[in-house]
């Protein structure tokens, strides 16, 4: 690079808005302290899902030189295709992840091919959010933690409220849309929650035909039976609207929630629901999104350097901030630079403390194929009730065998 030529990095963030406001004030801040590396910012384009578009981006070679909005589950995929820069071929990759991640972090994120595809950015541990008035007003103590008390705690929160007859009162929603990624916060949480941390797969193989994740759907098909949960879809927040007392979900809402409920309006956050006898600490789905960096870069160096700006301990607080989302750092919950923060956002500490209790999802190529099965299943098991769950998931694991051997 000639004295005064400026090199142009285009980097692609999500596009809801506070990741937006996240990755204004992140680039706005490099391109004022970096004037011969230059940082354009455009939101990851509006799709059904961002993988969509970063699959056709691929295939047209119109990939930024940076991502932010990775699901790890795409990696693979991405990997093979010859799409990515493996990270590990800096020479500081190790020094600079391990200084902010425990290794057995680390190596959930190491690809097929032995290298590191991926920067571990963010996780969104799935949690059970709760509306601690309308439990009270139910005359319940505390969020139930098993399947049996979250079956007694609905008899007492689903309700007709008005008197018309009709039921306008729910402990909770679950998504019917079979579209496959919704079930990754309803049936694989909790299918992690109950399995004490296992996935779908293991050494590459199917193993999500037993007890658990038919238990899984057992609960949930009961939830909708009873009419626990609505069949049809509801508009709006729910939650907020308080015609409903729980959902599943990550740190995220709880910065929308903030913004948006009324003064009086009481929520916390507790544990997923497990079956009956399960003991230690309760997993959860980490929901995390990575940073990579695409082949067609024509400057990795610089764009490796704008990833490690993007993970410094500056950008994580901005981070936690601005999208109450919680960044892969070893000791967050004690780290000083974090200590202020997590005291004025309690809440947000208990999901800071969850991302050690969680896992991702499995390094397979074809996973999305994979849950397009379980929300087909799921759909016609748990939703409408019409096949017995167990013979459902094991139809489900058996078709995921096949797709894995064409």
């Amino acid at each position: 690079m000639a004295n005064g030529d400026v090199v142009r990095l285009t980097y692609w963030p999500s596009s809801n808005p506070q990741e937006i406001q996240l990755a204004t004030d992140i680039v706005d801040e490099w391109n004022k302290t970096h004037p011969h590396v230059q940082v354009d910012m455009q939101p990851l384009p509006a799709s059904q899902s961002s993988e969509e578009v970063l699959l056709t981006a691929v295939a047209a070679r119109t990939t930024p030189d940076i991502c932010s909005n990775i699901w790890p589950g795409i990696v693979e995929e991405f990997a093979e295709a010859n799409a990515l820069v493996a990270l590990d071929r800096f020479k500081d990759f190790q020094d600079v992840t391990l200084s902010r991640m425990s290794s057995d972090i680390l190596t959930n994120f190491i690809s097929r091919d032995g290298h590191y595809h991926q920067m571990p950015w963010k996780g969104n541990p799935i949690m059970m959010e709760y509306n601690v008035r309308l439990f009270r007003e139910a005359g319940i103590t505390n969020p139930p933690r098993t399947y049996s008390e979250f079956m007694e705690d609905a008899k007492k929160l689903t309700k007709d409220t008005d008197g018309d007859g009709s039921v306008d009162q729910w402990i909770g929603v679950i998504n019917v849309n079979p579209v496959w990624w919704h079930r990754f916060f309803d049936f694989y949480a909790m299918y992690i929650a109950a399995s004490g941390g296992r996935t779908l797969f293991k050494n590459g193989e199917v193993d999500f035909d037993n007890e658990y994740a038919v238990g899984v759907f057992l609960f949930l098909q009961e939830g909708f039976k009873k009419g626990y949960f609505p069949r049809g879809s509801l508009q709006g927040s729910q939650f907020l609207l308080e015609n409903i007392a729980i959902q599943f979900v990550g740190p995220w809402d709880i910065a929308y929630l903030e913004k948006y409920k009324e003064e009086n309006f009481e929520y916390d956050f507790a544990p997923l629901p497990v079956p009956e006898g399960t003991e230690g600490p309760i997993l959860t789905y980490s929901d995390p999104k990575n940073i990579v960096i695409f082949a067609t870069t024509k400057h990795p160096e610089e764009a490796w350097e704008f990833v490690k700006f993007l993970i410094s301990k500056e950008s994580d607080l901005r981070l936690l901030k601005i999208t109450s989302q919680i960044p892969f750092r070893k000791d967050l919950d004690i780290d000083p630079t974090f200590k202020k923060y997590f005291e004025e956002n309690p809440k947000v500490l208990k999901f800071a403390k969850q991302i050690s209790y969680t896992r991702g999802s499995d390094n397979v190529t074809q996973l999305k194929e994979v849950f397009d099965v379980i929300a087909q299943a799921f759909e016609y098991s748990v939703i409408y009730g019409m096949q017995e769950p167990r013979e459902s998931v094991m139809n489900a694991a058996e078709t995921c065998r096949r797709i894995l051997r064409r």
